[in-house]
């Protein structure tokens, strides 16, 4: 069982899976049985949503951007018969990020839908203490969710939307086709123009991808239930948030943010998350 296992043994797993290691590699690194590993990312992911939720409040952020990231639970959307459960398929998974400090404050793993998006903007408005500039891709979802957490005149919203050249036949199937376009739409409040950009969050989604084992693409590590797959995306962003050193700010983002003194070791993650003990 994970809880009889020594508690270094346990660090060990966690670090290996925030480095983007799958169960079964883990479980190959660290000696521990892979059933055990799955029951670790359980526990302790449990454990770094409560944390994440305690730690992310009146958070002094002013420049957000959001996104969302792909993913999908026991078999590809297109795969999914009526008989499976809802929780099956295409999974997205929102996040904000702040351009200035680069900590996520909020995230939200679900659907593409209207009543995410408002889920999701609702939380993450209810951690901020100060007014924000704010800037999506184009997904519409997203206007009705602002305007009704922050208001029309709470916060300078604008959207960036991309065109794309029609995709070379020639190319390579999964290349990604070439921005010929970005135009900066603003939506409500003064957003300011020059600092209206999406590419902080697509560069975290990048990390989480390269950090989370469960969003790499083009591989069998994909996650078979719901509840896993949550589990090990807050795992994922509380060592983002806490843990990870960003190299151009010399601190972790939460550092960056306020909301932490120290840089955080593995260990201090696991202990936050299982003991509740914080450095």
């Amino acid at each position: 069982m994970a809880n009889a296992l020594p508690r270094s043994k346990q660090v060990a797993v966690v670090a290996a899976l925030s480095e983007g290691c799958s169960l079964r590699s883990t479980a190959r690194m660290t000696g521990v049985d892979r059933e055990t590993v799955g029951t670790i990312v359980a526990r302790v992911g449990m454990g770094c949503l409560e944390l994440l939720d305690e730690t992310m409040v009146d958070l002094p952020c002013t420049r957000l951007e959001l996104d969302e990231l792909w993913a999908f639970v026991g078999k590809k959307q297109r795969n999914v018969k009526e008989s499976d459960a809802p929780t099956k398929g295409d999974t997205w998974t929102w996040l904000a990020i702040d351009a200035e400090t680069k900590l996520v404050p909020a995230f939200r793993v679900g659907k593409r839908t209207d009543q995410d998006a408002r889920l999701f903007v609702n939380d993450l408005a209810a951690r901020l203490r100060t007014r924000a500039q704010i800037s999506t891709d184009g997904l519409r979802a997203y206007v009705p969710a602002i305007r009704t957490a922050f208001g029309a005149d709470g916060t300078d919203y604008a959207m960036v939307i991309k065109s794309f050249e029609g995709e070379n036949p020639g190319s390579g199937r999964y290349s990604t086709p070439r921005v010929t376009g970005i135009e900066k739409l603003p939506i409500f409040g003064e957003p300011v123009e020059e600092l209206v950009s999406t590419s902080y969050a697509e560069r975290v989604n990048l990390s989480v991808r390269m950090m989370g084992r469960r969003y790499t693409r083009l591989t069998n590590a994909f996650s078979k239930k719901l509840e896993q797959h949550i589990a090990s995306t807050a795992l994922t962003l509380a060592a983002y948030n806490f843990v990870r050193q960003h190299k151009t700010l010399r601190c972790s983002p939460a550092m960056a943010a306020g909301v932490s003194k120290t840089l955080w070791s593995t260990d201090d993650l696991v202990a936050a998350a299982l003991d509740g003990v914080r450095p």
